[in-house]
């Protein structure tokens, strides 16, 4: 889709807003939420910042956007993950392989963009959005469990965030792809125990 905003002496800037939204998350990816301005964003698309509050409204309303972008896409996995064969321990084995693989860094971004794109941030609007998207995930994660595990489905949906948590906040401070996959693989055989517990989730040191 091609958005025509208005540039200089009147004349009308067009611009991919599907594309700009993509040059917005990989801003967002690299600096955190926080770390870019509408300057930047501006000066990556090619437009003033009053074209872009034209086009956009606002950063946070363009984060808004990024984020439902990210997870339709990008955050596609995780529910993919989570409804394929086999019980919830296999489920969420797919689902912390794959999250490390996506994880590592790539292109100059690593990490979960949910999960810490706002990390550090005051702005409460941008806070609020993620909230959302994790309450979202948590709710699916819960959902999954409790087919098999009713009255372990919220210990067991705690224990998978943890390990997403985890996955991203070592991709962010620099560990290797083989590394996540180590770390992956630890905790879904420390679910998979816990699925097979009669007392419910217990804390593990892995």
């Amino acid at each position: 889709m091609t958005t025509k905003k208005a540039g200089t002496r009147g004349r009308p800037r067009s611009f991919d807003a599907e594309a700009a939204v993509e040059t917005a998350q990989t801003l967002f990816q690299q600096r955190g939420y926080d770390g870019v301005g509408v300057a930047d964003i501006g000066k990556a698309l090619g437009i003033t910042p009053p074209s872009f509050y034209n086009a956009f409204g606002s950063k946070v309303a363009l984060f808004a956007q990024v984020l439902d972008s990210y997870t339709a896409g990008y955050g596609r996995f995780v529910p993919e993950a989570l409804e394929g064969p086999g019980d919830s321990a296999d489920a969420v084995d797919r689902l912390l392989t794959e999250a490390a693989r996506r994880y590592a860094t790539k292109d100059g971004i690593a990490g979960c963009l949910v999960i810490d794109g706002v990390r550090n941030s005051s702005d409460a609007e941008a806070l609020a959005m993620i909230a959302r998207h994790k309450a979202a995930s948590r709710d699916m994660l819960r959902a999954r469990f409790a087919r098999e595990h009713p009255d372990k489905a919220d210990g067991l949906a705690a224990i998978v965030i943890t390990a997403l948590n985890g996955l991203s906040a070592s991709a962010r401070d620099g560990a290797s792809e083989a590394e996540l996959m180590l770390s992956a693989k630890a905790f879904a055989r420390a679910f998979r125990e816990e699925t097979r517990a009669s007392d419910g989730p217990r804390v593990r040191v892995l």
